[in-house]
């Protein structure tokens, strides 16, 4: 009996934590094409871009006065107009500020980001992360 409760709890937390994923702040996202050189965190050296190619441009909202160069996320898609979302979580670096005026996400993901959390590379999503 005692082993059966076990279990159970056992079963319960991986499910829990499963379900609730990374809990942390909500945003939209949106992918966005190269050139991603020159950016506002490193300018033109091409080493700022992490070896797997997840990396993002912020809003004005997480950008900090350029604090949030280097700031590591972890995110996931959430939802999305046609159920873009694919499973699984990326961790993204930041290395520019969003270039548009006003930005049209909260986080620009590199076209490569993008196609790890989302079926659709041109659509916009909704995304949880947190650093």
């Amino acid at each position: 009996m005692r082993s059966l409760i076990l279990a159970v709890t056992v079963l319960l937390f991986l499910l829990c934590s499963d379900i609730l994923g990374i809990l942390g702040d909500v945003g939209s996202a949106g992918s966005y094409d190269p050139p991603y050189l020159p950016t506002k965190c490193n300018g033109d050296d091409q080493d700022q871009f992490p070896e797997d190619g997840y990396f993002v441009a912020v809003s004005d909202g997480l950008w900090d006065n350029g604090a949030a160069c280097g700031r590591r996320y972890q995110m996931r898609c959430i939802s999305g107009p046609r159920r873009p979302c694919k499973g699984g979580s990326i961790v993204v670096q930041v290395v520019d500020f969003c270039k548009s005026d006003p930005c049209r996400a909260t986080l620009r993901l590199s076209n490569k980001a993008f196609q790890a959390i989302s079926r659709f590379p041109k659509a916009r999503i909704n995304v949880e992360y947190q650093q």
